[in-house]
């Protein structure tokens, strides 16, 4: 009895010593909304169990894993939301947004940067989460070092970001900066390069993008620029030629510039400059061969060898024609015959000239084109003065509008000549100095005016007719075409008759009969008289009655008579 009242009271103090236990646990078990750290025990395909010292294990859905299931025996930080019947209810997930929410207050404080993903793509920018409950807002603006092409192309991509504001109207509204971030590491990157590297150093890099004068080399997340006139030691058009996008090339560093952060890139410093050894290839005045790789409106470069290039002025291109344009006369690509004119090695500059490599014609032109030899020709051109007539390839004549005809007076040229029409002409001229041929029609026929000028001494009689009437007189055209002047004071013997009345009583075409007062042979006029052809009619009727009055023996009738007579009628 004895035996059994001791175990009866073992029993209960063993019972009440539980009881104690479990009280005291009870006390020390974790509260709702309070971080637990747990030991996780199993992994099912809906929750991971975890022992977090409470009567029983706590469930975390996997979801709540994003990026890898842990394993039995790993330590998990979560949060206690409550109890449920299966026992405690964690979220590891709200575990992590308070601390990340530290952890980013932290960072905003502090200015340094947080993890963060991009998630979305939203209106000018895209959310990014960074483990809150809330998403940061991060503009397109700031999203890059460079401009975004592509929005889409950011989407998941997991990244370093700068909080730029978290509290919006007391509200948590995060915004935060990517580019910042990487303009830093841009720099940090390049300073060490500019540390490490020297002048003549050979690098390697992947082409990035290409522009118009070059293409643009990534380094490890800064640029160098490979200029397109370091590509190749001769002549590049298109940068794309030479190097690929997305290649890896070598190259060399011929300029650095920390302050302004320039790298200037090289390929052609791999080879030997081609102008070190110029002097022993090339001599002013040889005639040399390359081939034409680009035309400008003032002439065309020509490639004489990899690397050495010079250039025709667009007033070396022909001895004769006048060029306007370099594309009428060569072409990129053809093969051409230039002379060396001049060069500047320093400078890289070679001066060519096309049409020194082949016979100047008017060193000869004067013996091929003598004074007074007949030629024929087109008219290509009319001036308001002339014409030009194309005497050969390259070789003009200039036909004045005075010596188209001896007879007309050409106004303008138009009026005789068209453009295309073949010519006769025959040389007046030929200055091989100025480069100038003068040619004249009306020469391949006599002067007219000398024939004029026998047959019409000054005070000569002729009948003419009547071509124009002036302000200054009218024009008559003797019966050889010979055109000349009655001044408008030669009109009338009566000088009390104005010209403007006298001139009434004549018309064009009308029949006139002229005295010829001076004939002018080298500047092809003539003058007429109507007042001095009455007079000399005058005169030759006084002669013609003297001379018969002298053959009249009894002399009855006298000048006086014969005045007084004239003056009745």
């Amino acid at each position: 009895m004895e035996e059994m009242e001791v175990e009866k009271e073992e029993a209960q103090n063993s019972m009440s010593n539980f009881e104690t236990q479990l009280d005291a646990y009870d006390f020390a078990a974790p509260q709702a909304g309070q971080l637990v750290e747990g030991t996780v025990v199993q992994v099912t395909g809906d929750y991971v169990y975890v022992d977090i010292g409470d009567k029983s294990e706590g469930l975390i859905p996997v979801e709540e894993f994003a990026d890898e299931l842990p394993k039995v025996g790993d330590k998990v930080q979560s949060l206690l939301t409550g109890h449920n019947p299966n026992g405690p209810v964690l979220s590891k997930r709200k575990a992590d947004s308070k601390r990340y929410l530290k952890e980013i207050q932290t960072a905003w404080k502090d200015k340094t940067p947080v993890d963060g993903k991009i998630t979305k793509i939203v209106k000018s920018g895209y959310e990014v989460d960074l483990g809150i409950d809330r998403a940061a807002f991060l503009p397109i603006s700031q999203a890059d070092s460079e401009k975004i092409e592509k929005p889409e192309e950011l989407l998941g991509l997991k990244s370093k970001f700068y909080i730029e504001r978290l509290y919006s109207d007391s509200k948590l509204n995060p915004v935060v900066n990517r580019r910042k971030y990487l303009e830093e590491q841009i720099d940090t990157k390049r300073d060490a390069f500019f540390n490490s590297v020297q002048i003549g150093d050979t690098v390697k890099g992947t082409v990035k993008s290409f522009t118009s004068f070059g293409a643009f080399i990534d380094l490890g997340g800064f640029d160098g620029l490979l200029h397109i006139n370091d590509m190749s030691w001769g002549h590049v058009a298109r940068p794309k030629d030479f190097v690929k996008k997305g290649q890896e090339i070598e190259l060399k560093v011929i300029r650095l510039d920390p302050a302004e952060k320039r790298i200037n890139l090289s390929l052609k410093h791999f080879s030997e400059d081609p102008w070190i050894h110029f002097e022993e290839k090339y001599h002013v005045n040889d005639i040399v061969k390359g081939k034409v790789t680009k035309l400008t409106e003032f002439g065309a470069f020509v490639e004489l060898e990899e690397g050495i290039e010079g250039l025709v002025h667009i007033s070396e291109f022909s001895w004769t024609k006048k060029v306007n344009k370099p594309s009428d006369m060569v072409s990129v690509g053809q093969e051409v015959e230039a002379m060396i004119l001049g060069y500047d090695i320093q400078a890289g500059r070679v001066s060519l000239g096309f049409k020194q490599a082949t016979d100047n014609p008017w060193d000869t032109i004067a013996e091929k084109y003598p004074v007074g030899k007949k030629v024929s020709g087109k008219v290509v051109k009319i001036t308001n003065i002339g014409a030009f007539v194309s005497l050969e390839e390259g070789i003009d004549g200039f036909l004045h509008a005075d010596d188209i005809s001896w007879t007309k007076k050409v106004k303008h040229p138009g009026s005789e000549l068209s453009v295309d029409q073949e010519i006769d002409a025959v040389i007046l001229e030929c200055d091989t100095e100025s480069r100038r041929i003068k040619i004249g029609i009306k020469q391949l026929t006599d002067d007219p005016w000398k024939a004029f000028a026998e047959e019409y001494k000054p005070g000569s009689t002729l009948e003419g007719e009547i071509t124009s009437i002036t302000d200054f007189g009218i024009f008559v055209k003797a019966p050889n075409g010979i055109e000349g002047l009655v001044n408008k004071s030669n009109l009338s013997d009566d000088k009390d008759v104005p010209f403007e009345e006298a001139v009434t009583k004549y018309k064009v075409g009308d029949k006139i009969n002229v005295f010829v007062v001076d004939v002018k042979v080298e500047k092809e006029q003539v003058a007429f008289s109507v007042r001095e052809y009455k007079r000399k009619q005058q005169r030759d009727e006084i002669s013609q009655y003297m001379s018969s009055a002298n053959d009249d023996a009894d002399g009855a009738y006298t000048l006086g008579d014969m005045l007084k007579s004239q003056k009745n009628d």
